[in-house]
């Protein structure tokens, strides 16, 4: 899945499952609920989530994909 600006949190989910690393770059820490996660996702773009944190887009999708890839390979 390529992960883009355009791409929704709740995309990520479903092609991951719940990635604590991934889900705590978008402001949803570890002891928030799995459903809530779903639901914050649905609404949330990766550019938005980026500029709600003020982090710089590019350096945004880097940090996402390094933190899919980085959970892939663990399982």
């Amino acid at each position: 899945m390529e992960i883009t600006k355009n791409t929704r949190v709740a995309d990520i989910l479903n092609e991951y499952g719940d990635i604590a690393d991934v889900m705590e770059i978008f402001g949803v820490n570890r002891v928030g609920r799995y459903s809530l996660r779903r639901l914050l996702g649905k609404v949330l773009t990766v550019n938005l989530a980026a500029r709600i944190h003020r982090v710089p887009l590019d350096e945004f999708l880097s940090i996402l994909d390094k933190a899919v890839k980085n959970d892939s390979e663990v399982k």
